[in-house]
């Protein structure tokens, strides 16, 4: 029987055609219902082959969503728990197929690096070889050209040097993914197999790729060591290897040469463009560069709600624009910095408008910083213009965490929970040590009324907060989300544990006293303490938390308290008083989205 069932509607035929046979060309056995035989009724033929397929490939369009063969197929899918969905013109799911992932191919044409098709065929492979008992059977389906770049090991000897090798390893991965005859697998999914002892033929087998790539990074002052093995996924003989000692200069021009070996290894011929387009960085400058992995590694991974970690993301990027002032990534990355200070610290200027505005001149598609533009926008109470920027930030880059993260408040905030819930996971695959956005899932999932993904996202973000935490043990955001998830899993003694450890530790941040407020009110039923918990917490509150009490559903409990109505008047008055006092930029700051302070945004 076949591997993968198609299912679609009439009018995609042709589509779902494309998809059939581009997954042939991986190795795979596919079916779908242009193969009927003449002489066996449709019904049982199609129940047969669904049965007995390992995958079954949805293509939702806006009549598949009407088709009840395809709701029903889908459904059995989902419930045998091997289902792989896509949408060829963006059409809302119907439930439940809408809290599912679901790959965007609107457009596409049969691009082997296409977001959309790598997210489809990287389920398929994992479905796929999860029911493969061997080596040998597993290879048919493996791609004919295709390669892991696990992680560069930081062999530094110094900890705070890893955004440097985890900046290498992304680089490499993006540089290989612009080959169109090479299949790349994505960082979130590469990442995952970081800090692990792995052996490469498990790797490909789990991933079906023909190559591994893995190597390590050494940096030392002004010197960087490389090395890179590329290795044969079937065999887990080298295929290539080498060592590179270079000035910290050199280091652009060594991940070209990486590239371009790993390409002449696999006796790929790289086109003219593609060549030009692994060698276009978003700058030139060395010193930058390391800046902005830096400045990059601290919005990742630090203390959230202390503007410490604000301020020294905005020192970095300010300083890499300073060596470089076309530099958009860092231009962009250091408005995010501007603006978190400006609506969370009540710092003076303009909220990184201007800093923006300079990302975008600098290169209209950068993703990220249309993002953020879509949260100012939404901040303003701007919605439609937000809701248009996000769109064009997903379509820019669909896997980028920074935008599937802004789009999820952005969706929230208008009221949009699943579509929230989607990006949000989204956000959560892609960094796969950030406790912040499987801990928004916790949230939303609560409003949703859906007990079983309200577990499941609370244990990842608890996992990833014991991490964070047994490595930064002032880390007062990671304590706070992470008591949220202990008190949504019913451990409430350990939450309680975590919450007294953290107010001693990280007493002024504002974000994660805001959380405990909410896990009191909302898991641990305990109404008093968390009254207590907010009402010094608003009274240094700028603006940020005053829209968020009005609708956040963990504070559903308190609203019709009349201690809770009397502290919300009192910061109201402090804050008009203060915005009368400090002119009309600081009142934006009182109007923001719903759930944006349960994270970075």
């Amino acid at each position: 029987m076949s591997d993968i069932f198609i299912s679609y509607a009439r009018s995609t035929a042709d589509q779902a055609q494309a998809v059939a046979e581009a997954l042939r060309g991986l190795g795979y056995d596919v079916w779908r219902d242009d193969e009927l035989p003449a002489h066996r009724a449709y019904a049982e033929v199609i129940e047969e082959r669904l049965q007995a397929a390992k995958v079954v490939v949805v293509v939702w369009s806006a009549e598949a969503v009407k088709s009840e063969w395809v709701q029903s197929e889908a459904d059995t899918a989902r419930t045998d728990h091997k289902l792989v969905q896509l949408t060829v013109d963006g059409t809302k799911l119907p439930r439940p197929f809408d809290r599912i992932q679901c790959a965007d191919m609107t457009g596409w044409a049969g691009e082997a690096d296409a977001p959309g098709w790598r997210k489809v065929i990287a389920s398929v492979a994992e479905l796929v070889r999860g029911e493969t008992p061997s080596l040998a059977e597993a290879q048919p389906a493996a791609r004919k050209l295709s390669v892991c770049v696990l992680p560069f090991a930081n062999m530094s000897g110094d900890p705070e040097q890893e955004y440097f090798s985890d900046g290498i390893s992304e680089d490499i991965i993006t540089d290989l993914s612009k080959v169109s005859a090479l299949f790349v697998i994505a960082r979130n999914t590469a990442f995952t197999f970081k800090g692990k002892s792995v052996k490469i033929p498990d790797v490909a087998r789990e991933l079906a790729v023909s190559h591994v790539l893995e190597g390590s990074v050494r940096k030392a002052g002004g010197r960087v060591r490389i090395t890179a093995q590329l290795i044969d996924g079937a065999t887990g003989g080298h295929v290539w290897a080498e060592r590179y000692d270079r000035d910290l200069t050199d280091i652009f021009a060594l991940q070209d040469e990486i590239s371009e070996a790993i390409v002449g290894a696999l006796k790929l011929n790289l086109l003219p463009a593609e060549k030009k387009a692994i060698e276009q960085r978003g700058t030139e400058n060395v010193e930058a560069y390391n800046l902005y992995l830096m400045a990059r590694s601290y919005y990742l991974t630090g203390n959230d709600g202390d503007p410490r970690k604000d301020e020294a993301i905005e020192r970095l990027t300010r300083r890499a624009v300073d060596i470089d002032p076309g530099y958009a990534q860092a231009w962009a990355l250091m408005a995010w910095a501007q603006s978190a200070l400006h609506r969370f610290h009540g710092r003076a200027g303009d909220g990184g408008q201007a800093a923006l505005d300079r990302a975008l001149a600098l290169n209209p598609n950068l993703a990220e910083a249309r993002a953020t533009k879509a949260k100012m926008l939404s901040d303003a109470g701007r919605r439609e213009e937000a809701a248009a920027e996000v769109a064009i930030a997903l379509r820019l880059d669909p896997e980028s965490y920074e935008v599937n993260l802004r789009a999820g408040f952005i969706s929230y905030n208008q009221g949009q929970l699943e579509d929230a819930a989607s990006h949000w996971e989204k956000a959560a695959s892609l960094i796969e040590t950030d406790p912040g956005a499987p801990s928004l899932l916790i949230s939303c999932y609560t409003a949703l009324g859906d007990g079983e993904n309200t577990r499941r996202a609370a244990a990842i973000t608890l996992e990833r907060a014991e991490k964070v935490v047994a490595q930064d043990r002032s880390n007062g955001y990671a304590m706070g989300v992470g008591v949220t998830a202990l008190a949504a899993l019913g451990e409430s003694e350990r939450a309680k544990e975590w919450m007294n450890r953290a107010l001693l530790i990280d007493p002024g941040n504002l974000l994660m006293r805001y959380n405990f407020a909410c896990a009191l009110a909302s898991y641990l039923n305990d109404p008093d303490s968390a009254l207590d918990m907010l009402g010094p917490t608003l009274e240094r509150d700028s603006g940020w938390l005053m829209s968020c009490l009005a609708v956040d559903p963990d504070l559903a409990g308190l609203r019709d308290d009349p201690r809770f109505q009397a502290m919300v008047a009192k910061a109201e008055a402090r804050l008009a008083t203060t915005n009368r006092a400090d002119g009309p930029g600081t009142q934006e700051s009182a109007h923001m989205g719903m759930f944006e302070v349960k994270g970075s945004g």
